[in-house]
């Protein structure tokens, strides 16, 4: 396994994180512990989870609320594995019906540390990320419980997560003022079928230091081979169907490359990610370790440029970088 730096900071994570938004809703507990076992035993560190993962949310919220935490929790405590991993997990989404219970206030995010604390059944968080921007809290607010956080030693680095370029900038010129590092990280949507995040999310992590993590790398399956899976037999639901006639031309392209190349497509659209000099490491959840195994080939990768040129065709950028992508 190869390992980098956390966006600017010291510690150094595997290429691939392991997400966790699966456990304890799509994939059962002791699946779970042969995932985080066969991760840590190919030399992932990095694990990714968050407070809402692993049941329904608010206003449903019967049960599994908070499990996936739980899970990885149980894990480190009857592993002993909680030194092995760059543990990151979330804070913004609901987490109950009170009006306090989401968003960034200062009262919240200490009760929500506590909590993922608690399920975790460990003293401190790696990578506190804010699952989303709030528009509604200063930033002097959500900096100064931050702060507060680190200095108890609760939290060690704090990361971002669907933020914008403004938002990212915004959120350094905030910290910088207070003397505090800021954000390491940002988590965002990336892949080869929705690179919107190059206009200005990427420039701001660069300017700033800030590594990305691609959430749905494969676009939710899009980019995983699904034209030879449908052919194969295997059915698509209606959301995958609407997608794949809407990308049909780019999709058979784009197939037809990863043949060429001798390569999976999963593999490729991952290797595709990890050539960007910003990205620390794609989000990759699998559901079983068949799964998790099948990844590690996307970090050995090599990609030409002539193949980087092929796949800018088939999937093309949103014209380079902003304001250059729409001005002189």
């Amino acid at each position: 396994m190869q390992y980098t730096h956390l966006g600017r900071s010291g510690v150094r994570v595997s290429r691939l994180c392991l997400g966790t938004m699966n456990f304890g809703e799509m994939t059962d507990e002791p699946t779970s512990f042969q995932i985080l076992d066969a991760a840590v035993e190919v030399g992932i560190n990095f694990v990714d989870t968050a407070d809402v993962y692993g049941g329904p949310q608010p206003p449903d919220m019967e049960k599994g609320f908070g499990l996936s935490e739980e899970i990885i929790g149980r894990w480190m405590a009857q592993r002993g594995s909680r030194n092995d991993i760059v543990l990151a997990t979330k804070v913004y989404q609901p987490m109950g019906l009170g009006p306090n219970d989401r968003r960034l206030s200062a009262l919240h995010i200490r009760r929500a540390c506590e909590d993922s604390l608690r399920r975790l059944q460990t003293d401190h968080i790696d990578l506190y990320q804010m699952h989303h921007i709030d528009r509604f809290t200063p930033w002097e607010e959500i900096w100064q419980a931050m702060e507060l956080l680190v200095q108890q030693g609760k939290i060690i680095y704090v990361g971002s997560s669907n933020f914008a370029g403004w938002d990212i900038a915004t959120a350094q010129g905030a910290a910088s003022q207070r003397h505090f590092m800021g954000l390491v990280t940002e988590q965002s949507l990336y892949n080869l079928s929705s690179r919107v995040v190059e206009l200005e999310v990427i420039p701001a992590c660069r300017h700033y230091g800030l590594g990305l993590i691609p959430w749905s790398p494969l676009g939710g399956g899009l980019l995983g081979g699904v034209l030879k899976k449908a052919a194969s037999g295997r059915r698509a639901g209606p959301a995958m169907k609407e997608k794949i006639e809407q990308y049909r031309p780019q999709l058979e392209a784009y197939e037809a490359l990863c043949e060429d190349l001798g390569e999976l497509p999963a593999d490729v659209g991952l290797a595709w990610l990890l050539h960007n000099p910003v990205v620390t490491a794609p989000l990759v959840g699998p559901r079983t370790t068949e799964q998790l195994t099948q990844t590690l080939r996307a970090a050995e990768i090599s990609l030409s440029e002539d193949t980087m040129r092929c796949l800018d065709e088939i999937w093309p950028d949103p014209g380079g970088e902003a304001p250059q992508a729409y001005a002189w």
